[in-house]
C-alpha cells in the first residue's frame, strides 16, 4: 500500500510540475529538482536513498533506448568523431584529472577510489543534458552531439568505475583496464546488434499491436541483461539495439504498431526523465546529513565539494576546445568541413549537466571506504550544482553567444519539399499499377487526395497573400466540428442499445484516429505561429476569435520580377568557406544568399542588414517567394 501511494504521489508531482513549468515557461527538470529539494526537508517525507540497481538497471536502459530510437544512424555516423572524443576521450580525461585532484584534496582517499569518483562525475547525464538543451533552442548539430555523447559516455564511465572498484580489492594494470574496455565495448555492441536482429525478425512476422508494443517495452532489458551477465557493456548493447531498431522500424509493415511504439515510449520517457530530476532533489537531505557527520568537519567538506564542482565545470571546455579545433589541423578534415565558430564549442562546453546516474553510481563505492559520505556528497554537489548553474544559465548563454535554434520557416520548407518528393514517388507508382478496369473516378480521387496532401504542406509555409486562411486550415477546423457531431450521435445510439458494443467501439476508434491527426496538425500550426497550443476542440474552433487570421501582403503583391543569375553562388559562403544548403535570391537587389539551414544564414542576414523584405527560391523547379516582414508565402 505504501509503495503504491509513493508511486502515485511521484506521478502526480511529475504531472503537476510539468504543467506548471509549461505555464510559467521554465524548464520542467529544473523545477522538479527544486520541488524534490524542498520535499527532502519536509518532516512527513521519509529519507530517500537511491538503490544503484534501480537506476542503472531499471531507469537507465529504457531512457537510453528511447533516445537511441530517435537518433538516426546516419546522424550518429556523421558526428562520430566529436561524439567519440566526448563520450570516450573526455570521460577518461575527466576521470583521471578529477581523481588526481581528489587525492590532492583528501590524501586519505586511495587513488583507485579517487578515480572511481572521477568516473562517476565525468559523464554528462543522458537526460539532463539533452532534455534541457532541446528546450532552450540550441542549434540542431549541438543537440545531436550532446545526444550522441550521452548515449555512449555512460558505458565508458561504468567500465572505468568497475575497474577502479576492482583495483580497490586488488591490483589491476592499465593494460587490463584497456583490455576490459575493448571487450566491454565490442561485446556490448555485438550483443545489441544480435538482439536487434532477433527482435526485428519477430516484428516482421507478428502483426499484433499489443505483442509488438510489449516487445518494444522489453527490448532495452533484453539487450541490457545478457550483456551485463557476460561482463560486457549493457549500456552499449541497449544503445546499439535502439539505433538499429529505430532505423529499421519505419520501413517495416504495421503503422499501428509504429504509432503505438511512439506513443508508449513518449509516455515512458516523460515519466522516467522527470522522475530522475525529482529523485535528485529528494536525495539532498539524507546525503548532506551523513556527510556533515564526517571527521573532516563541515568547512573542509564543503570546500572539497566546491572545488570538485568547479573543476568539473572548468575541465569540460579545457577538453572541448582542443578536441574541436586540433583535428581540423589535418588537411583532410580541414578541406572537408566548414570553419567552426568558437560559439559552438562554447555552448557544448557549458551544456555538461550531470544527473541521477552520477548519484546512483557513487553508491557502488565500498561501505568501508574512508570519507565515503563526503565522496557521495561531492557527487550530489556536482549533479545539483551543474543542473543549477549550467541548467538555469544555459538559455542566457545561448542568447549571449548569438546561437539560433532550428528555424521553423526553414523546417516548414524542408517538410514541403520532402512531401512533394514523396507524393511524386507515390503518383509515379500509381501510374505503373493502373489496370484497365480501374475507374477514372477512383484514379482521380487518388490523384486529388495526394496533391491535396502536398498542397497542405506548402500552405504550412504561410498562406498565400491573397488568402486570409488556408484551405487546409479551414478544412481541418470544419472537420473537427463534424467529428464532434458524429461522436455525439454514436454515443447517443450506444446509450439506446441499438448497436453491438464491439461495433460502436470500432466506429469510435476510427473517429479518435482521425481526430488525433487533426489535433496534431492544429497544435503544430499554433506552435509554428509562436504561441501556446490552444484548445482545439469543436467549441473552441466554432469561435471565430480562435481562428488564425493573417492579413494580405502588399510587398508580395507589388513584387518585381527578377531572373536568377547564371552563376548561382552565395558569395558570403565562398568568402567564409562554408557550404550552403539551399540558395535564395533577394527580389529587390538580386543578391544570392544561403538559406536558414545553412551555417552562414546569409539570406536572413541580408534582410536584417538591408531591410529588403522579399526573396525567392532559386533552387531547380522552385519559384516560391517569401516576405520576411509579413511571414507570408507567395
Amino acid at each position: 500500500m505504501n509503495l503504491a501511494l509513493t508511486l502515485l504521489t511521484i506521478v502526480a508531482v511529475i504531472c503537476a510540475g510539468s504543467a506548471l513549468a509549461t505555464r510559467w515557461r521554465m524548464s520542467a527538470p529544473l523545477l522538479l529538482v527544486v520541488l524534490g529539494l524542498i520535499g527532502s526537508y519536509l518532516p512527513f517525507i521519509p529519507p530517500v536513498r537511491l538503490i544503484p540497481e534501480m537506476v542503472l538497471i531499471g531507469i537507465l536502459p529504457p531512457l537510453l533506448y528511447a533516445a537511441a530510437l530517435r537518433t538516426p544512424v546516419v546522424q550518429f555516423r556523421a558526428l562520430k568523431r566529436p561524439i567519440a572524443l566526448l563520450s570516450v576521450g573526455y570521460v577518461i580525461f575527466g576521470t583521471v584529472t578529477v581523481g588526481l585532484l581528489v587525492v590532492w584534496l583528501v590524501p586519505e582517499v586511495p587513488l583507485p577510489a579517487a578515480f572511481a569518483l572521477g568516473a562517476v562525475v565525468a559523464p554528462p547525464d543522458a537526460v539532463a543534458a539533452t532534455s534541457i538543451a532541446r528546450r532552450v533552442g540550441m542549434p540542431r548539430r549541438a543537440v545531436a552531439i550532446l545526444e550522441g555523447e550521452s548515449l555512449v559516455n555512460d558505458a565508458t564511465a561504468l567500465v572505468l568505475l568497475r575497474s577502479s572498484v576492482a583495483a580497490l580489492a586488488g591490483s589491476i594494470s592499465l593494460l587490463e583496464i584497456a583490455f576490459e574496455f575493448v571487450v566491454a565495448a565490442a561485446g556490448g555492441a555485438l550483443i545489441g546488434a544480435c538482439v536487434a536482429m532477433v527482435l526485428l525478425g519477430i516484428r516482421k512476422r507478428v502483426r499484433s499491436v499489443p505483442i509488438n508494443t510489449a516487445m518494444s517495452l522489453a527490448a532495452p532489458f533484453v539487450a541490457f541483461l545478457p550483456a551485463e551477465a557476460l561482463h560486457t557493456s549493457g549500456v552499449l548493447a541497449v544503445v546499439v539495439a535502439g539505433l538499429i531498431i529505430g532505423t529499421r522500424t519505419p520501413s517495416m509493415p504495421g503503422s499501428a504498431s509504429r504509432l503505438s511504439q511512439r506513443t508508449n515510449w513518449a509516455t515512458v520517457q516523460f515519466l522516467l526523465e522527470n522522475a530522475v530530476f525529482l529523485l535528485i532533489g529528494l536525495q539532498v537531505r539524507s546525503i548532506v546529513d551523513a556527510a556533515l557527520m564526517d571527521p573532516m568537519g563541515p568547512a573542509r567538506v564543503w570546500t572539497v565539494c566546491g572545488i570538485i564542482l568547479l573543476a568539473v565545470i572548468v575541465l569540460r571546455p579545457v577538453w572541448v576546445f582542443p578536441a574541436s579545433y586540433l583535428p581540423r589541423l589535418l588537411p583532410r578534415i580541414k578541406t572537408s568541413e566548414p570553419p567552426l565558430p568558437w560559439q559552438f564549442p562554447a555552448v557544448v562546453s557549458w551544456a555538461g549537466m550531470r544527473g541521477v546516474v552520477t548519484l546512483a553510481a557513487v553508491f557502488v563505492l565500498p561501505e568501508d571506504l574512508p570519507h565515503r559520505p563526503v565522496l557521495i556528497l561531492a557527487a550530489l554537489v556536482v549533479a545539483a550544482g551543474t543542473l543549477a548553474i549550467q541548467g538555469f544559465s544555459l538559455p542566457w548563454v545561448v542568447r549571449r553567444l548569438g546561437l539560433r535554434g532550428p528555424d521553423r520557416r526553414e523546417d516548414a520548407l524542408q517538410r514541403a519539399l520532402l512531401v512533394r518528393q514523396s507524393t511524386a514517388a507515390g503518383l509515379g507508382q500509381l501510374e505503373g499499377r493502373i489496370l484497365a478496369e480501374d475507374s477514372p473516378e477512383l484514379l482521380g480521387m487518388l490523384r486529388r487526395r495526394t496533391k491535396e496532401w502536398s498542397a497542405a504542406a506548402w500552405e504550412r509555409l504561410g498562406p498565400p497573400e491573397e488568402q486570409l486562411q488556408t484551405p487546409s486550415q479551414r478544412y481541418f477546423e470544419l472537420r473537427m466540428v463534424m467529428l464532434d457531431a458524429e461522436r455525439r450521435e454514436v454515443l447517443k445510439l450506444r446509450r439506446q442499445g441499438l448497436y453491438a458494443a464491439e461495433v460502436v467501439d470500432e466506429v469510435l476508434e476510427r473517429l479518435d484516429s482521425e481526430e488525433a491527426m487533426l489535433e496534431t496538425f492544429l497544435a503544430e500550426e499554433a506552435d509554428e505561429a509562436g504561441g501556446t497550443v490552444p484548445a482545439v476542440g469543436p467549441a473552441a474552433l466554432a469561435d471565430p476569435r480562435n481562428r488564425p487570421v493573417r492579413g494580405r501582403c502588399a510587398h508580395l503583391q507589388d513584387a518585381p520580377e527578377r531572373q536568377a543569375p547564371a552563376d548561382l553562388r552565395c558569395l558570403e559562403c565562398v568568402r567564409e568557406g562554408t557550404t550552403p544548403v539551399h540558395l535564395r535570391m533577394c527580389l529587390e537587389c538580386g543578391e544570392v544568399a544561403c538559406c536558414e539551414s545553412s551555417p552562414g544564414l546569409h539570406a536572413d542576414r541580408h534582410f536584417r542588414n538591408t531591410g529588403h523584405p522579399l526573396m525567392r527560391s532559386v533552387e531547380p523547379g522552385e519559384s516560391w517567394r517569401w516576405c520576411y516582414l509579413d511571414e507570408v508565402l507567395g
